[in-house]
């Protein structure tokens, strides 16, 4: 076996696979595992890629992928993940998050993690369906989606979750598909290397809940180009009859979080010895009045 097998199957767990035959987070898995082959070459060690993930079928993958990080609650994967960022700068945080997850009970955590620009990666597994717990709509599920809580069709309005990012400041938003898994990889790695709030809507089918393998295949296309305003980004973020737009839509330079609170200081790297603290507390006087 090559040292490319070698590394690939390092990153696999004893966890026993359970998603559905067929599932699209097949696919994201091993997207993700290539595209951590391609930040080692690119000088990226496993050892500074930490990965938090939400409740849901999603979240499973922390279980099959060999990567330190925190299993965190339902909506919770991108506050987590900040809080990863903030305390050690050179880590390369990724949040996996299931549609129901981030723009159902973790939306506000979205949408400052991308207005403050914060360096983390966030990827969304998008079945539009709370699969994990029997197919009810979630708030990407399309208007008329019949499920256990919509039984005679949803009457929401989907989100449009890449328009979402564009508007509310992230400054890389790309859409995938998990029938395009060398894309896929591609995408995560440029996700993963940019500087700033990167946001990826992987399209990505529930054969039991929500097939949508024959619309996707049908309609993806791939970008030829990434846009050159947020105008062009939102207009890109559409899903149109033609065709739905996958890629890297739109990415931009700006400060980000950390550096503009820290600056250069690294709170993992530059904290004190235990020696030192002990030395600053006996320094400390108290008063008991």
């Amino acid at each position: 076996m090559d040292k490319k097998a070698n590394f690939k199957d390092s990153l696999i767990t004893y966890a026993e696979n359970t998603w559905c035959p067929g599932c699209g987070n097949f696919a994201i898995l091993n997207a993700f595992k290539n595209a951590v082959l391609e930040l080692e070459k690119r000088g990226i060690g496993r050892e500074r890629i930490v990965i938090t993930a939400g409740i849901g079928c999603h979240g499973k993958i922390f279980d099959y992928l060999n990567l330190s990080g925190l299993y965190s609650l339902h909506g919770r994967a991108i506050a987590t993940a900040e809080g990863i960022k903030l305390a050690n700068p050179d880590l390369k945080v990724v949040a996996f998050v299931g549609d129901g997850d981030a723009f159902g009970e973790g939306l506000e955590h979205l949408i400052f993690a991308a207005k403050r620009n914060i360096d983390i990666t966030v990827i969304t597994h998008d079945n539009g369906v709370y699969a994990l717990t029997t197919g009810q709509y979630s708030p990407l599920s399309p208007r008329g989606f019949r499920s256990p809580s919509s039984p005679k069709g949803t009457i929401e309005e989907p989100f449009n979750p890449v328009k979402l990012a564009l508007q509310v400041g992230s400054t890389f938003v790309a859409r995938g598909y998990s029938g395009r898994i060398n894309l896929l990889r591609d995408i995560f790695v440029e996700a993963i290397l940019h500087k700033g709030f990167s946001f990826v809507d992987v399209l990505q089918p529930c054969v039991t809940f929500n097939n949508t393998y024959p619309i996707y295949n049908k309609l993806v296309r791939e970008l030829e180009r990434e846009a050159e305003s947020l105008e062009e980004a939102l207009k890109l973020a559409e899903f149109k009859e033609e065709g739905i737009p996958i890629g890297v839509i739109y990415r931009t330079s700006s400060p980000t979080f950390h550096e503009l609170l820290y600056g250069d200081h690294n709170p993992f790297k530059d904290r004190m010895s235990s020696s030192e603290r002990l030395e600053k507390v006996k320094t400390l006087t108290f008063s008991l009045s």
